[in-house]
């Protein structure tokens, strides 16, 4: 690395939008809403020394508050004016510098924080997780959503199946009784030994809650991912005492959110995001707090694309306490008709593993690379 790398300043933040669909026989429906497209915003930054780096907003509307419309406004006239011209290292003053500028908007706060990180990576020529700490492992075990019933249930999983992919959850949160028969039809599909979980997006009422574990557990749920509202520690950990893993989602935002599931021993583990976090390292440092308390982080999904994912996969192998039992949910192109990368992620939908060369160690296809402005 030459001192003018290590001297590197930020020249320039570009943005590209893009509208994906998901693929048709894999969209997800569950409390949170249907997810049958993403529209996402693409990020480059540039240093002085000519070293770039790529982020991605991944967002909703109806579950994050940003998309990528906002997002680019958010960029345009707030975040990139609050970074250029500034040193590229370290890294975490610049999102301090972005924190001062915007209130929340954490999910296109990462976008331009992976780039940055991204950008770090490459100008030391190390991979991200190295940056970030890491690797702690080189692989991470993964999991798909299913959703639906009937004929839609049976093409979701024979789509996954195909796709390579043998550890899923079941989207619930709607009703315990059709609930309870969905995820009875979807132990059938995959069978008795194959991982099953459950993600109700904090659609069950308490009540609602105990009657379904009553009708689900039968059947063997692996796990309970955010069946109660965000709010409600204590009925989470109520709900541990069912005996079945309890995972938090929305829940868990914020570092300081960790630290009040952590007070309210709500949770066995949590599902953290890097757009949740804000970004990739505040994401391992999360996982880092998580860990010191003896709880197990997985990472879980926005619907994010190739670039999203390889942020995910980062994260993953730096960080400390990543759950060994319940697989992380880095689905990326897999969910979408088309990939953003040149070439995709290393995996067989079983396990991802982390790709060789420096930062997030992709490349954005060519034809999106030539877009940015």
């Amino acid at each position: 690395m030459t001192p003018r790398a290590i001297n590197a300043t930020i020249a320039a933040v570009q943005t590209l939008a893009i509208s994906l669909p998901v693929r048709r026989e894999l969209v997800v429906s569950g409390a949170g809403g249907t997810h049958d497209h993403s529209d996402f915003l693409l990020v480059r930054v540039l240093t002085s020394a000519g070293v770039e780096g790529i982020g991605e907003v991944s967002a909703t509307l109806i579950w994050s508050g940003e998309d990528a419309g906002t997002a680019e406004h958010v960029i345009r006239n707030a975040l990139a004016p609050a970074i250029l011209g500034r040193p590229l290292t370290p890294v975490a003053d610049l999102e301090a510098r972005m924190d001062k500028a915007v209130a929340a908007s954490q999910f296109t706060k990462a976008g331009v924080s992976t780039a940055l990180w991204d950008a770090y990576a490459r100008t030391l020529d190390v991979p991200l997780a190295v940056a970030l700490g890491g690797p702690l492992r080189t692989s991470v075990p993964v999991k798909f959503s299913l959703s639906g019933d009937g004929d839609r249930l049976r093409t979701t999983y024979q789509t996954a199946f195909d796709l390579g992919f043998r550890a899923f959850k079941v989207k619930i949160g709607l009703d315990p009784v059709t609930d309870a028969a969905r995820f009875a039809t979807a132990r059938q599909l995959v069978g008795a030994d194959t991982f099953l979980g459950t993600d109700a997006n904090g659609g069950y009422s308490r009540r609602e809650a105990h009657r379904a574990i009553e009708l689900i557990r039968p059947h063997g749920p692996e796990f309970l991912e955010q069946w109660l509202a965000p709010g409600d520690l204590t009925g989470l950990r109520q709900m541990r005492e069912a005996g079945v893993p309890v995972v938090a989602d929305e829940s868990v935002f914020t570092l300081a959110d960790l630290v009040a599931a952590v007070r309210a021993e709500a949770v066995d583990v949590v599902s953290l995001y890097v757009g949740k976090s804000g970004g990739p390292a505040r994401a391992v440092r999360m996982a880092s707090v998580a860990d010191a308390f003896g709880l197990e982080i997985l990472l879980g999904s926005n619907g994010e694309q190739g670039i999203g994912a390889a942020a995910q996969l980062h994260v993953a192998c730096a960080s400390p306490g990543l759950s060994s039992a319940i697989p992380s949910d880095i689905i990326g192109a897999h969910y979408y008709d088309e990939d953003i990368l040149a070439a995709p992620l290393p995996g067989d939908g079983r396990w991802v593993h982390l790709p060789d060369g420096p930062g997030l160690g992709v490349t954005l296809r060519a034809d999106l690379a030539a877009q940015f402005r």
